[in-house]
């Protein structure tokens, strides 16, 4: 099945850094529309929020939208976490699950982190937490054509997962690219671009690769998404049933040596 780009993407946040980080790592998606503002705010099909792996709504974003929906949310998306992965939902994966109410219509919940609170600042947590979410609200499409034409996410692991703004925008980005936009050519152009601003940006080192951590692209250039959902083949775009790991296949020039 050929993935197309059909949703209407607002990243939204109140805090204004990770506004900024998102406008200058999603240079090159101006589909992708960032909004500093409430997430309650956003009238959209289908909000993501970033859970734990027991899908406790707790803490940050998901007591937020658990007073805002109710107690009601919390158990369905625990129910659905019970079903379809035994009560424990691994990073790199997620759930959708209806709302009962108007806007949104549906709930994506992801983990970026097994417990409650949790460092995640030096993992990949983000990065498969978003790429989790929008194969998820792929499959909700192709199971329910049009369900999910609009959808709001925060940023990822920025609260109790002590993810600096600027690692957490890469790593979304990273996450979003290859399930949104597939063209590899518009990798190289970002890595090229990235290259002249490499003397600007912390984030991206001299060679226009991202300074993501060593062991994503260590022997070679793919790292692993673990997602028992789908595989993704970046460069066509090709979403396929799987129930194991999931491989992305990035530019070599992206590679980061270990």
């Amino acid at each position: 099945m050929i993935v197309k780009s059909v949703l209407k993407v607002v990243l939204v946040d109140v805090n204004p850094d990770v506004v900024r980080a998102w406008r200058s790592a999603f240079s090159d998606l101006p589909e992708v529309k960032v909004v500093q503002g409430v997430h309650l705010a956003a009238a959209h099909d289908a909000w993501v929020t970033p859970t734990n792996s027991r899908g406790s709504m707790d803490g940050g974003v998901d007591a937020v939208i658990k007073r805002h929906l109710g107690a009601a949310i919390e158990r369905a998306v625990q129910k659905e976490i019970k079903s379809q992965y035994g009560g424990s939902m691994p990073i790199g994966s997620a759930v959708c699950v209806p709302t009962g109410a108007a806007m949104p219509r549906y709930l994506i919940s992801t983990p970026t982190m097994e417990t409650s609170a949790e460092d995640v600042s030096d993992t990949m947590n983000v990065a498969l937490a978003c790429a989790a979410a929008f194969q998820m609200i792929h499959l909700q499409n192709a199971k329910q054509p049009g369900s999910i034409s609009s959808v709001a996410m925060p940023g990822l692991g920025v609260g109790t997962g002590q993810v600096p703004v600027r690692v957490c925008a890469n790593l979304m980005w990273v996450g979003l690219h290859p399930v949104h936009r597939p063209p590899v050519r518009g990798l190289r152009r970002h890595a090229r671009r990235g290259a002249r601003a490499g003397r600007r940006d912390p984030g991206v080192d001299g060679r226009g690769a991202r300074a993501l951590p060593a062991e994503v692209t260590a022997g070679g250039h793919f790292f692993a998404l673990r997602n028992p959902c789908c595989r993704i083949h970046s460069a066509h775009e090709r979403v396929q049933p799987s129930h194991g790991l999931s491989t992305l296949r990035t530019p070599k020039s992206w590679a980061v040596s270990a």
